[in-house]
């Protein structure tokens, strides 16, 4: 499995974070290829959300799964169709990291984890001699981009403002 974390410090109380968090339509807001996001179900655990993503030449509709939730901590999902992938949202209190002007300090944490060899090759219409393998290699890197995106977006709309926002980003490619 490959997997991308990307987090950073976000300075409000763990509930309005995680509030924030749980509306996940919102996040087609953030993101350059997320065009659409429908859902069936409140955010909590059973939630089905159907995420329309654009890129190149290329439409997809993933289908994904709210499996299990903490609140104020954690919100946990999957990918259930067409490629092995989960990943959470975590919200981690760290009061030592707070600014002398700020009352909370969290840390928040989007992790993916997802095995790209477990792409389904019928799902996408590719272009004539544009292999799956072409693909999943073009399409890794922006996964970790979009990331870093989205957070520094969430990041600006919580605190009500842009700031320079500091990202601790990891990958792991676990196939090599």
């Amino acid at each position: 499995m490959d997997r991308v974390e990307v987090s950073t410090v976000v300075y409000l109380p763990p509930e309005e974070i995680y509030e924030f968090l749980e509306d996940f339509p919102g996040y087609a807001n953030y993101s350059k290829y997320l065009k659409e996001v429908r859902s069936d179900g409140d955010g909590s655990p059973g939630t089905r959300y159907f995420l329309t993503f654009a890129w190149w030449k290329l439409t997809y509709t993933a289908h994904s799964k709210v499996t299990d939730t903490d609140p104020p901590n954690r919100i946990d999902w999957e990918i259930t169709k067409d490629i092995d992938a989960e990943g959470h949202w975590t919200v981690e209190p760290i009061p030592e990291e707070r600014a002398d002007s700020q009352e909370h300090a969290c840390r928040v944490r989007l992790t993916v984890t997802f095995r790209p060899d477990s792409a389904d090759s019928g799902v996408l219409d590719l272009p004539r001699f544009v292999s799956m393998d072409w693909v999943i290699e073009k399409v890794k890197p922006k996964i970790q981009a979009e990331a870093e995106r989205v957070v520094e977006r969430i990041v600006a709309d919580l605190e009500g403002r842009q700031r320079e926002v500091d990202l601790e980003i990891h990958t792991v490619d676990t196939s090599v």
